[in-house]
């Protein structure tokens, strides 16, 4: 530094001070110029305003170092306050806090915690942090015991030269290893406030023993306080962002429930004109299906299936029957809990038909899918719809599984009022089919076609006897049953005679007994014969129908179903036609097969079989054979006519026919002899 020159009153060295002022020279430019002041030997006196001059020019300097800085801050805070304006969430606008005060104050460590709902401090955002700084604020232990108990304590902002040195607070150990682990010194606390409302703490620290000025505190609070504004003001738009996502989600839900009303309005519209235009049990029961996506049964009282779009494999029909109990009790749809599957899926099998939702197969689905809705009328139970869903059922839903259960017994009571309404015209066809002698036969086809009936198609014919109770309510079953199998009903010898389309009349007899019995709540005796092709029929079907419902009596059969069929050779004995060839077939026939085709002789094994008493060695002694022959002959007829063809039951019948065939051959033979002796006897004398 050059020398200056002296004026004899020390002006030239005050301006040498007030050139270095100027200059914003640092301090030690003006410590090398007193150095030099005194190495020039300068005066004491001069000296003594030379030093004078310099610690105000340092203090001016100072003075002048503290208004830049507290500008930059109020510049820093006006960027803040202009940031905080911004749209942010919570948690980026405390990263912007804690970023902004270490900017500053020159920290090297800032954080803010805020009070939760259960009124815990937890840390929100940190910055600066070399190890678990997180772990012990998120604790509330910094707040409730630390610096931050002295900022409740007195209202204000609280600091520390050095936190770990300072007893004017209690330490508590896990903060205490924190800090010692991050090598923090001084720590300062301001707090985030709103009028009296203290939401948080704003913490500073640096790593080295430090002294924090009132116009650094200065900076900070109005930070904090900025802070807790912007904080306040997020929480609201938080909370209002919520309001309107949760307005939003219920809006959402609304207009979902009123397009499912709507569409459970229009598929009840639909189901109910078609119960309304003269549509069945398995139109309506599709319709059903269609809307729920669903295969639905309706079942009767007894549990038989009047109507189904498919099947649904696994059935628990223990917990259908419990379902169905709870839902006519509570008159509502009930979950059949464990219904639906118990290996596979609720659901309709591979051979479903409309109503079955595509996806449907083994595998997919839940047992939770499947629903038991009651078909009631008034006080009087119906029956049940059993319903396995593709998908979970809703309320809407259950409200349209409600409403279609309501149309099947609006069409069940519309088939029973049906039913009684033209039961005297049926009644009085079927009397007359079984009228002897018959009335016209065209006259009577011309009637049976105004019913529907089409007498030329296969019908069976039903007797059934109830054993106890009134007969009205079986007659009443019986004219809604016959109405809705397309069949005549009518009263005979305190007898309920149904004619049946089908084949079948074992299936028959066993369809009304499981239908009628547990209606009735004691047996019935139901005999049955069939199939017939023509009005003319009817009578003979009923007359074998009469002797069967007899003879099943006579053999202590009393509420038992069976067909002319079932009674084996006493059925051939009943019956008008004596299907001779029919019954030798059905109990022989495989043998008779077997022999001619391979001309073997198992048919007279068993002939000789049964002469000797069943034993296997005599038969073979009358055969002429070895005994083992006998023996397979025998194991090979097993295997033709099945394992249980010498129960008693079954060799009776294997004995008639085999008397039967040989009386047969017998007639046969002797017919063919006559025939040769006409052909071969002596000729006329010519003329």
């Amino acid at each position: 530094m050059s020398h200056h020159g002296t004026d004899g009153g020390g002006g030239v060295d005050a301006l040498s001070v007030l050139e270095l002022l100027a200059q914003q020279a640092p301090p030690e430019r003006f410590t090398e110029l007193l150095d030099e002041a005194r190495a020039s030997g300068l005066p004491p006196a001069e000296l003594a305003r030379l030093e004078r001059a310099v610690h105000l020019a340092t203090g001016v300097g100072r003075s002048l170092a503290r208004r830049e800085q507290r500008e930059a801050g109020l510049d820093a805070l006006a960027d803040t306050a202009r940031d905080l304006t911004l749209p942010y969430d919570l948690d980026g606008l405390l990263r912007l806090v804690v970023r902004r005060a270490r900017r500053l104050l020159d920290l090297d460590l800032a954080c803010v915690t805020l009070r939760d709902d259960h009124g815990v401090r937890v840390l929100h955002s940190s910055e600066g942090g070399l190890t678990a700084f997180d772990a012990a604020a998120c604790s509330g232990a910094l707040d409730s015991q630390g610096l931050g108990g002295l900022v409740h304590a007195t209202g204000g902002p609280a600091w520390t030269e050095d936190y770990l040195a300072d007893d004017r607070f209690p330490h508590l150990p896990t903060v205490d290893e924190v800090v010692r682990e991050e090598g923090l010194r001084a720590v300062l606390a301001v707090p985030l406030r709103i009028g009296d409302t203290v939401l948080g703490l704003l913490y500073g620290a640096d790593r080295r023993a430090r002294r924090f000025a009132d116009a650094e505190l200065a900076l900070l609070a109005p930070l904090a306080d900025l802070a807790a504004v912007a904080t306040e003001k997020a929480g609201l738009l938080d909370q209002t962002t919520a309001e309107v996502t949760e307005l939003e989600q219920d809006s959402s839900r609304a207009r979902t429930a009123l397009t499912r009303m709507r569409y459970i309005g229009e598929a009840h519209s639909r189901i109910m004109n078609l119960v309304l235009s003269g549509g069945d049990l398995l139109g309506v029961a599709k319709a059903a299906g269609d809307a729920l996506d669903a295969c639905v049964l309706v079942r009767d009282t007894g549990g038989r299936t009047l109507a189904a779009t498919g099947e649904i494999p696994g059935l628990d029909e223990d917990a259908v029957a419990k379902a169905s109990l709870d839902a006519h009790a509570g008159r509502r749809p009930v979950r059949a809990g464990g219904a639906g599957t118990k290996a596979g899926p609720p659901g309709c099998g591979p051979d479903h038909g409309s109503g079955c939702g595509p996806d449907h197969g083994p595998g997919d689905g839940d047992a939770e899918r499947t629903w038991v809705a009651p078909v009631i009328a008034g006080s009087e139970d119906l029956g049940v719809l059993v319903v396995s869903a593709a998908t979970e059922l809703t309320g809407e839903d259950e409200r349209l599984l409600e409403l279609a259960a309501q149309s099947v017994a609006f069409l069940l009571l519309m088939q029973r009022s049906t039913a009684v309404a033209e039961g005297p015209v049926r009644d009085e066809l079927l009397d007359d089919l079984l009228a002897e002698p018959q009335h016209a036969p065209q006259q009577i086809a011309q009637r049976a076609r105004r019913l529907g009936i089409d007498l030329r198609k296969p019908h069976v014919l039903v007797v059934a006897r109830p054993e106890g109770g009134e007969q009205g309510r079986a007659v009443v079953w019986a004219s809604s049953y016959a109405y809705r199998m397309a069949g005549l009903k009518t009263v005979q010898g305190g007898c309920i005679v149904l004619l049946l389309p089908g084949v079948d009349a074992s299936a028959a007899a066993k369809a009304v007994s499981g239908e009628l019995a547990p209606l009735l709540g004691h047996p019935v005796s139901v005999g049955a014969a069939g199939p017939g092709w023509s009005p003319d029929t009817v009578g003979r079907l009923y007359q074998e129908g009469t002797r069967c419902l007899d003879a099943m009596s006579a053999l202590g059969g009393t509420g038992a179903a069976a067909s002319v069929e079932d009674l084996g050779f006493l059925g051939l004995l009943l019956s008008d036609d004596h299907d001779v060839d029919g019954f030798v077939e059905s109990a022989i026939g495989p043998v008779l097969d077997y022999d001619a085709e391979r001309f073997t002789d198992l048919t007279r094994t068993l002939e000789a079989y049964f002469a000797s008493g069943g034993s296997p060695t005599n038969a073979a002694e009358a055969l002429h054979v070895h005994p083992n022959t006998v023996s397979r002959r025998l194991e090979r007829i097993g295997e033709l006519l099945g394992p249980e063809w010498q129960k008693p039951g079954q060799v009776l019948e294997v004995q008639l026919a085999l008397r039967l065939q040989r009386t047969r051959e017998v007639l046969a033979r002797r017919r063919a002899a006559l025939g040769e002796t006409r052909q071969t006897g002596p000729a006329k004398d010519a003329p």
